[in-house]
């Protein structure tokens, strides 16, 4: 293949590219969107494996590589339950960083090409910042991995005086990225530049650990985010224009949907760096006074009861259902009662669930129309209409604390306004507080109601009782 048809190539493969981000930006339009990305990159591919670059007795090499990638992606994605998304992102992020560290490291000791003045310390500088960025995608992403499949505790970790550790390390990668860039030969080069791996490596580490499970979802757009900058510079590395282009698309919507998801959570990227928000879950929650009232339980039969003589239903579904797969009995259930004629609709908070858009997935999973699904904005101001409004396994996003507790750490937070419906139901497995490791006044309200129980188990039984 010529460099002009390669080029041409390129320039189709980043059209679709671009096709494909405006497809994913919404429900309707997210399959088509995948499909535009999924022959962009056949493009990419084919036009990369059999561009002038690459030597036939190189080819044999790089097929077998991407049959055992081909592989490995297809197996995880036949394998991998919906619920295990978020995880399965992080680790991809991770492979994204750990190929830029390698694509690095290879350019340094290349020796088939050689770079003079300018070009030889424009060309080093790539790749010391292409590893740094790599190394902290790499490392950040398997303790998010491991955060978000429960291997590693969703609690900070707030080691003392962490801010002048991570001062102290950035100021060490820039005295041996001076020592880099000024050594005379490569052996001389490879020992800073195998000392700033180690150090991003470690900041990866630690900058994940002092993130609380509040804000993981934050953290997944943020590594998002860094693999599409580690791509970038790859493709400097490379040579390759449309890395760099593909990179700076991934990058640069990652840093939106971050400054995005920071602001439904009424939180700065720079605190979300600082870490120390919100706890492991799952545990009670610790603060000075109880809010006031008696919790009211409801059984699923009375709640079935509810349901059934509402108009209007909104329901809210959170991390809860993921866990518990509920998504299809509350598909199950939305179609029943619209049948009956009540409407029926979703409120999705931009953070509920492990990622951004985990809960479209999974109620698109179940096959739930997309246009009864509601972002947060859109559907805050019908609450006070609203008959009933069924929260499935959500806390914080639900949590009046953030508009009426002005000392709360919530506070100013965003949230879906339930509590102004005629009656709330709240379905959880225990009284026990968010991921923001506080508790959630909605509870003791008195026009609340409590299910308690599995969300996928207590589901079956309103969805037999609604059908009797």
């Amino acid at each position: 293949m010529s460099p002009s048809l390669v080029t041409v190539s390129y320039i189709g493969a980043t059209i679709l590219f671009i096709l494909s981000l405006g497809g994913l930006s919404n429900p309707e339009t997210s399959r088509r969107g995948n499909v535009y990305g999924i022959i962009g990159m056949t493009i990419a591919v084919l036009a990369t494996v059999f561009g002038p670059r690459v030597t036939l007795g190189g080819l044999p090499l790089i097929i077998g590589a991407m049959a055992i990638g081909g592989s490995v992606g297809l197996y995880a994605a036949k394998k991998v339950q919906m619920t295990q998304m978020p995880e399965l992102v992080a680790a991809m992020h991770s492979l994204v960083g750990f190929a830029a560290c390698v694509v690095g490291f290879a350019s340094y000791i290349d020796t088939s090409i050689q770079f003079t003045g300018a070009e030889k310390t424009i060309h080093e500088m790539e790749i010391y910042i292409g590893i740094l960025i790599g190394a902290v995608t790499f490392s950040g992403s398997v303790i998010a991995f491991g955060k978000l499949s429960g291997k590693i505790n969703g609690k900070p970790l707030l080691l003392p005086a962490r801010h002048w550790i991570n001062l102290a390390g950035l100021l060490i990668v820039i005295y041996f990225g001076h020592q880099f860039l000024h050594a005379e030969t490569t052996a001389a080069g490879t020992f800073p530049l195998i000392v700033m791996t180690i150090i991003a490596l470690a900041f990866g580490v630690h900058m994940v650990m002092a993130i609380g499970g509040a804000d993981m979802p934050v953290v997944v757009s943020m590594l998002n985010s860094y693999s599409g900058w580690a791509a970038a510079a790859t493709g400097f590395m490379l040579s390759n224009d449309l890395l760099i282009v593909t990179g700076a698309l991934v990058g640069s919507s990652g840093a939106i949907l971050s400054y995005i998801m920071c602001r439904a959570m009424n939180r700065n990227f720079i605190s979300v760096i600082a870490g120390g928000f919100g706890t492991g879950g799952g545990q009670a929650a610790k603060t000075g006074e109880q809010p006031a009232g008696e919790v009211v339980s409801v059984s699923a039969a009375e709640t079935a009861e509810l349901l059934r003589e509402a108009k209007n239903v909104i329901i809210v579904p959170g991390y809860g259902m993921a866990v518990a797969q509920a998504q299809h009995t509350v598909y199950e259930i939305t179609q029943h009662l619209r049948q009956k004629g009540i409407n029926v609709r979703f409120g999705i908070h931009p953070v509920a669930g492990r990622m951004p858009g985990h809960m479209n997935v999974l109620l698109a999973e179940a096959k739930v129309p997309y246009d009864i699904v509601m972002e947060m904005d859109e559907i805050n101001e019908d609450f006070p209409e609203t008959d009933v409004a069924m929260v499935i396994g959500a806390n914080d996003i639900v949590n009046p604390a953030a508009q009426e507790d002005p000392t709360s750490p919530i506070a100013g937070m965003p949230v879906l306004e339930v509590w102004k419906a005629k009656t709330s139901i709240v379905m959880k497995r225990s009284m026990a507080s968010g991921y923001a490791g506080v508790d959630n006044p909605l509870f003791y309200k008195d026009n609340n109601r409590m299910l308690f129980g599995d969300a996928k188990k207590m589901l079956d039984e309103v969805l037999v009782a609604l059908m009797t």
